[in-house]
């Protein structure tokens, strides 16, 4: 695919970035994209590799050789065109994915992978860009009535999908706007909610029903969903990982997505209920050195923070590829974001013992000791603390990013869905159904924590198998089966 000598004669490369010191000036994207050509010589690297293990990496089973072609081929529609088959949202994962696809490129044993993610991002912006990217209504309606619970990446997968199998969708969000944590958990400086805005415009045009500030099974009714043929569950997994410590309950200590939402809520102009958290003149530790610990960086530096420290509990990953993680796994190696490079102090192999008040009960510091994990043949690691390496760190606000433990109970307990030792909505990847025949399941809340490529795929994925269920067949398109490595 792409100029068969293409690889030898272009080198990657990637989108700049405007200057630390202005892009931490404020909330916009701040990436520089490149030129029409340059991107259309990152195309031209694909190689004609014989087996794209990108495609077993993708989630959504992308058809990325046929796409990168067409842009090798000036061919942007028709690009487009490819894209669009397997991914609704390519906006989203062109500006949020981990790029998966990339480190299982074919090219990317021996030379830098194929800019995968940023040809997603051009290609979908070529098409908002030239008006190719239109509603489509479907032209007959079935008459079946589907609910989707939560308007995340799954939830809007699934609504499009049915919306275009021709059933009539009505999506239930919680909170006063649409798009889960893509609207209130993603700053704006990685995705700018126009983004959200543009596409969601789309979904209502096809005639997809919205409705807002509905909290099922708490403002909502249970009894209504009665109502629908069928139900789509999606609402995440919503709830926070607690540090169960001494001080925990200390005023100044604050789960990230509490301090994340708040910000996106003052850049869109809304109201804030509750007492407003800031970074502003703070000494800043985050705890959790994954996406969100670095989103919670990348917010403290712009609201002006006196200091950023980020701790994490496991070793410092090492600057390349790992023998534990050989391609084209996924691997296991150092990543620094953007957030860190604007200003962060980053500590491994470091735990949290306690949380310090002040006189006035206002978080003052934490305490630390330094820690190391042993490794036993046939056992699981055990973290081992150091003797004598105790620390306190002063500090006037510290964020927890340690991950979510998985979605709330309300649904599951009112509808009598079973849930799995993690709390996970039970349904197998097969079905996406749960133990309530005409109720089904998908994304975070089914399969826990994990990436909105994955959410994209499980949308699509029971959307087809709601269909089924309604219908008795579909001819919704699914993605290739196989081996998801990296996934």
């Amino acid at each position: 695919m792409g100029k068969v000598t293409g690889f030898k004669e272009f080198e990657r490369q990637d989108e700049a970035y405007i200057s630390v010191k202005e892009r931490v000036q404020h909330y916009k994207e701040f990436t520089v994209p490149l030129k029409t050509n340059e991107v259309e010589k990152q195309g031209s690297r694909c190689m004609d590799c014989g087996i794209p293990f990108c495609h077993s990496a993708c989630p959504l089973g992308n058809l990325i050789p046929d796409f990168n072609d067409m842009v090798h081929a000036q061919k942007w529609e028709k690009a487009l065109e490819i894209l669009h088959s397997t991914n609704n949202f390519p906006e989203f994962t062109g500006r949020l994915c981990p790029a998966p696809c990339e480190q299982a490129c074919v090219l990317g044993i021996v030379k830098p992978a194929i800019t995968i993610e940023n040809l997603e991002k051009n290609i979908v912006e070529t098409g908002f860009k030239n008006g190719w990217i239109i509603a489509q209504p479907p032209t007959n309606r079935t008459g079946k009535k589907v609910a989707v619970v939560g308007s995340g990446p799954a939830g809007l997968a699934a609504a499009q999908q049915l919306n275009r199998a021709g059933h009539s969708v009505t999506v239930f969000e919680r909170d006063d706007a649409l798009g889960g944590l893509l609207r209130y958990g993603i700053p704006n400086f990685k995705l700018e909610k126009e983004v959200i805005e543009r596409r969601i415009a789309i979904l209502k045009e096809e005639g997809i029903e919205f409705k807002t500030n509905i909290n099922v099974g708490v403002n909502y009714p249970i009894e209504k969903l009665d109502e629908f043929n069928a139900v789509i569950l999606c609402g995440g997994a919503t709830l926070s990982r607690d540090l169960p410590v001494k001080g925990a309950e200390i005023k100044g200590v604050v789960q990230a997505m509490t301090f994340l939402k708040q910000q996106n809520k003052r850049n869109a102009g809304i109201a804030i209920e509750a007492e407003e958290i800031f970074a502003t003149d703070k000494n800043v530790i985050v705890i959790g050195g994954g996406d969100t610990g670095s989103d919670c960086i990348g917010t403290s530096n712009r609201q002006g923070a006196k200091s950023v420290t980020n701790f994490e509990i496991m070793p410092k990953p090492p600057e390349k590829r790992s023998e534990s993680t050989p391609w084209p796994f996924w691997p296991l190696k150092l990543k620094t974001s953007t957030s860190h490079e604007e200003g962060c102090d980053r500590n491994w192999l470091i735990s949290t013992k306690e949380f310090i008040a002040d006189e006035k009960g206002n978080l003052k510091a934490l305490k630390t000791v330094n820690v190391e994990w042993v490794m036993k043949p046939g056992e699981r690691p055990a973290l081992k603390e150091i003797e004598g390496t105790e620390k306190i760190w002063p500090c006037e606000l510290v964020l927890l990013a340690l991950g979510f433990t998985g979605p709330e109970a309300t649904l599951s307990e009112q509808l009598g869905i079973k849930t799995d030792f993690r709390s996970n909505y039970q349904a197998s990847e097969t079905h996406f159904q749960t133990n309530v025949p005409h109720i089904f399941t998908a994304g975070d809340m089914r399969r826990g924590q994990s990436l909105i490529v994955w959410a994209i795929s499980e949308g699509r994925e029971a959307a087809k198998k709601v269909d089924e269920y309604l219908m008795g067949y579909s001819t919704l398109p699914t993605k290739g089966k196989g081996d998801l490595i990296g996934a």
